[in-house]
Formats: structure tokens, sequence, C-alpha cells
């Protein structure tokens, strides 16, 4: 998979963007609901910009019955990926990002759909390999 440099940091330059891929780097996969809710932004707004991501590759989706859930594209090119985990690194504490992972935390009825865990919690494969 390739992606050009200026359209993956145009992506990243967006706010919302950018605060949805490090809310899926966090969590490792997430519904639109749960990214509506964590960022406070209506679900056409967050829709719009997952296509964006999806389009770019830099986002992956599954279909579970009604729901979709997003993922930050396993084959995500390794210099890419470490743009992403230095930023989320360095943002975690920041506002909005910490508010957001806040507000998630505190959605009340969010889908019971497995988890794969956030890729920031735990030694994936994928981070053995050099990727995300």
């Amino acid at each position: 998979m390739s992606i050009a440099p200026t359209a993956f940091f145009s992506a990243l330059a967006n706010d919302t963007r950018l605060r949805m891929l490090m809310l899926l780097l966090r969590e490792g996969e997430l519904c639109v609901c749960e990214l509506t809710q964590a960022i406070g932004v209506s679900q056409p707004h967050v829709s719009r910009h997952l296509a964006q991501l999806r389009e770019l590759s830099l986002v992956a989706d599954r279909r579970a019955g009604t729901w979709i859930y997003y993922r930050i594209h396993p084959d995500l090119p390794g210099w890419a990926c470490a743009v992403m985990r230095e930023t989320a690194a360095g943002l975690a504490g920041a506002t909005p990002f910490r508010e957001d992972a806040k507000a998630l935390a505190a959605m009340a009825n969010r889908p019971g759909a497995p988890r794969c865990g956030g890729v920031l919690d735990q030694q994936a494969p994928e981070l053995t390999r050099g990727r995300l």
C-alpha cells in the first residue's frame, strides 16, 4: 500500500480527522456513534470525514449487522504508522484529545461488539512487525 505524504499530512491537518484517528489509535476500533459522542459533532460530519479517511486508505472498516466499525488501516506504510504513533503520544494529554477519551469512556450505551484493543495499550502483532 502506498500513500502520498502530502495526502497523509493533509488528512492529519484537519481537526476532526486528527481527533478521530487519535481515538482509533487509542481504542483500536470504534463505530460512528462512538466517534460522534466522543468528539461532539454530528453523525453526518463524522461519516463524511471517515469516508475521506477510507478513500485515502488511512482507515479500514468492517460491518457487524447494522454497525460499521472503523480501525486504522493495517497496511499503512511504516513511516505513516510512526508519524501517527508519535503524534498520539505527544497529544494524549492535550486538549481536546484528553476530553475526547473521557467522553468516550463516559458513553453509557456503547455497542457491545468485540474490541480488538487499543494499539497504544498492548503489544499487537503489527507492533512487532514495525507497523503501528
